[in-house]
């Protein structure tokens, strides 16, 4: 292993040792508290051009599957942990994860105090850094880390879309047609739908509403994804048309642009939400949920309109976890029901997807 460190904006420095490909990489340091799933951490989209943190100490333990993927590659711009595990243990196991990180060239650093760099996000916020495991020297890599561009502004989601619109093989010839806007999904998202009994048509992020209607789809599914919900106005004005002519749910960063389509305001959180433990409050049925969580952005609750009824919070920060909108027949939330990884607790939000398509049809 050869000499790494990370390069914090606030001018902050570790010093470790490599992990994965030897390079540098750039982006914002966040971090993730969940104790399990690296793996599907390191290939969800929204980690887009994001350099994560993974609290837990020892990761790599159980190895790397060809199952547990979110996406066909890895997304992080790069990875930070305390220490990493060469020997895994399991037998689903096919590499360990620096072979996983080297062969998809994905630079890392490792043997650092992950603590210490989580509460300097927790108190100042995320920031931008750079992991370097070629070039060590200060003044070169400070001078690098100021053409970074801030997270906020930022439209990701056009690096992780799908180029043309597809099906999911796996679902065709089932009951509901669904359109899925592509902002970056999940593969365990369309595999839930694909089992409750959806066939899938995925489409770019930027399909126009025309597109998206043509095939007389009985609702919309707007998914997760990565950067800050606010620039991507075109999907905006896309979900703007379609209000009321189909059902629609939103995960992640599609809830947030479903909020803005219906006239609220997004602003970036201090140090964002993600992990696979987080306690949501629904204010429905008064009942709490553990949750799996990753974003940086959330809505404005004193933007709300009142067509919008917030329907969950967080029991962290108060913020805004989930909404609905009868007048649309429109709802969305923050967090990830489909897990990967993560708790169960809110796949019964797939099954209110089904009936609202039920209701809507037979209207």
């Amino acid at each position: 292993m050869k000499k790494a460190i990370l390069l914090l904006q606030n001018g902050e420095i570790f010093a470790g040792q490599s992990f994965g490909f030897i390079g540098q990489s750039v982006g914002e340091v966040c971090f993730n508290t969940g104790m399990t799933g690296y793996q599907e951490i390191l290939t969800d989209p929204s980690y887009c051009q994001q350099l994560v943190t993974l609290t837990y100490p020892h990761i790599g333990n159980y190895g790397i599957n060809n199952n547990d993927i979110e996406s066909a590659n890895i997304q992080v711009g790069g990875i930070i942990v305390r220490e990493g595990c060469n020997y895994p243990s399991n037998y689903r196991s096919t590499s360990s994860i620096d072979e996983y990180l080297i062969e998809n060239k994905i630079v890392g650093i490792q043997k650092i105090d992950t603590r210490k760099l989580t509460r300097i996000i927790r108190d100042e916020g995320s920031m931008n850094g750079i992991i370097s495991s070629t070039d060590l020297d200060k003044n070169f890599l400070v001078n690098k880390l100021k053409d970074v561009p801030s997270m906020e502004g930022l439209d990701l989601s056009k690096k992780v879309t799908c180029k043309h619109p597809y099906i999911w093989e796996k679902s065709k010839g089932n009951k509901y047609k669904v359109a899925v806007i592509d902002y970056g999904i999940k593969y365990n998202i369309l595999r839930i739908l694909e089992n409750n009994g959806c066939e899938l048509t995925i489409y770019p992020c930027n399909v126009t509403s025309k597109e998206l209607l043509k095939s007389n789809p009985n609702g919309i599914f707007l998914s997760n994804g990565p950067g800050d919900p606010a620039a991507i106005d075109y999907g905006i004005k896309t979900i703007k048309e379609i209000l009321g002519k189909k059902p629609i749910f939103g995960i992640c960063l599609g809830h947030q642009i479903l909020a803005l389509a219906l006239g609220a305001k997004t602003y970036k959180l201090k140090f964002g939400h993600r992990g696979c433990n987080h306690p949501v409050k629904n204010l429905i049925t008064n009942s709490v949920e553990i949750t799996s969580q990753n974003h940086g952005f959330s809505i404005e609750k004193s933007s709300i309109p009142n067509t919008i009824q917030i329907t969950h919070e967080s029991l962290n920060d108060n913020t805004i976890e989930g909404i609905y909108c009868k007048k649309y027949n429109a709802f969305s939330v923050q967090y990830h029901p489909e897990s990967s990884p993560g708790p169960n607790d809110s796949k019964y939000l797939f099954d209110k997807f089904l009936n609202m398509m039920d209701i809507y049809q037979n209207a």
